[in-house]
């Protein structure tokens, strides 16, 4: 809009590098996807690399499952160094990580980051070998590490531990609170473990979902406040798209509106309608929706009642939608403001001239009993009025001339 009313103040953080893309408070909320084609399947995994980034993706991660996932990485990187994709790369390793980040030096160098699960590197005396090895392999390398801690593989020796200290309370509290203290203290004991083992804090990123919106607020909470490092946030298994995508938005929403979460994921069941780039495109939505990154031109237009009967707001609404997306790549590069503005379209006299003055460019067509004029607002400020079966080409020039004179 053409006016803000608040900026939201993000925590402190350290700062942490992850190939050429910064991660913690002094750098913008990361978006970051993860591809679903097998690792070793180099050529699908590159196109599909390179989809995610051109959507807008800044952080990929990959799964480094076995021998041949490994040996795919250096070429993967290669390929997409080729086509001109310098996307920081991040492994995703469970279970064996700590052997094939050993053996496999070429694939831990070319990565930029290593996520690893707590819950998935053997227990006791084993854990905290197989821990230090991954740790050694990141110093030796510089290279950051994501501990990411998931409520469906904790460490079942602390699970029990807090269970049964639990049922024997005076006061036990639900099983789902329980697993929400065992993610968080996983999570700082790891960190810790990590610097023990001469991790610096500047290479330390946390993450610790859960599929439950309120448990991940809740776990957020605790974590922003006693921990300096950086955050990655999102729901794990939200599952297909509309609840995938509202039960994201809603626990992603709160954090970042507390000023908690420095990369963020939305994670999606796929289905054959929508490809894998919807998620970044939702990580897109979410950040643009609160103010704190823009990535598009806003369109906001009225949902219609009574008084706007006529199909002719939802017509210019598609029309201005599909215009800007045929003319937004040009845009943005000659004229980068355009990502911040907000155009409205509004459907009748009881919204639309206040919504049209509000918007940085605005028109409020007639409702099915008005007069048929449709007055046009630049930045607050009533420029002209519109008549005739013609105002959807004139609105699209003086959108057109707008954004060449403003942005």
């Amino acid at each position: 809009m053409f006016f803000k009313i608040m900026t939201i103040k993000r925590r402190p953080t350290t700062q942490v590098m992850a190939g050429g893309v910064g991660i913690g408070s002094d750098f913008p909320v990361a978006i970051q996807s993860m591809t679903n084609t097998p690792t070793a399947s180099v050529d699908a995994t590159v196109k599909q690399i390179t989809q995610l980034v051109k959507a807008g993706s800044e952080l990929v991660r990959l799964t480094v499952n076995d021998e041949k996932a490994a040996e795919a990485i250096p070429r993967i990187r290669q390929k997409l160094d080729e086509k001109g994709v310098p996307v920081p790369l991040i492994g995703d390793f469970h279970f064996n990580g700590h052997l094939l980040l050993t053996e496999f030096p070429e694939m831990a160098k070319t990565l930029s980051k290593y996520r690893i699960n707590p819950g998935n590197l053997g227990l006791g005396q084993k854990h905290d070998e197989h821990f230090e090895m991954i740790i050694k392999t990141a110093i030796k390398f510089d290279k950051s590490v994501r501990i990411g801690v998931n409520s469906g593989s904790l460490d079942p020796d602390l699970l029990k531990h807090l269970m049964n200290k639990n049922a024997s309370s005076a006061n036990p509290q639900p099983a789902s609170r329980v697993f929400s203290e065992a993610m968080i203290i996983s999570a700082l004991q790891s960190a810790e473990q990590a610097g023990k083992f001469g991790l610096s804090e500047n290479r330390i990123i946390i993450s610790a979902k859960t599929p439950d919106v309120q448990d991940l607020i809740f776990i957020y909470e605790r974590l922003a406040s006693e921990i300096p490092h950086p955050l990655h946030i999102g729901l794990t298994e939200a599952g297909q798209q509309e609840q995938g995508i509202i039960s994201s938005a809603a626990a992603i929403a709160v954090l970042l509106q507390k000023g908690i979460g420095d990369t963020i994921r939305v994670s999606l069941t796929p289905d054959e309608k929508n490809p894998r780039t919807k998620e970044v495109e939702i990580c897109k939505h979410i950040l643009q929706s609160l103010g704190i990154r823009y990535f598009f031109p806003r369109i906001i237009s009225c949902p219609g009642c009574g008084r706007s009967p006529s199909r002719r707001f939802q017509h210019l609404t598609q029309t201005v939608q599909t215009y800007v997306n045929e003319h937004f790549e040009k845009w943005k590069t000659a004229h980068p403001g355009v990502s911040r503005i907000t155009i409205a379209i509004m459907g009748c006299v009881v919204n639309g001239p206040g919504e049209s003055r509000h918007a940085d460019i605005g028109i409020s067509l007639p409702g099915e009993t008005e007069k048929p004029t449709a007055p046009v607002y630049i930045r607050g400020e009533f420029l002209k009025t519109l008549q005739g079966t013609r105002y959807e080409q004139e609105f699209l020039k003086i959108l057109d001339d707008f954004i060449h004179k403003f942005c």
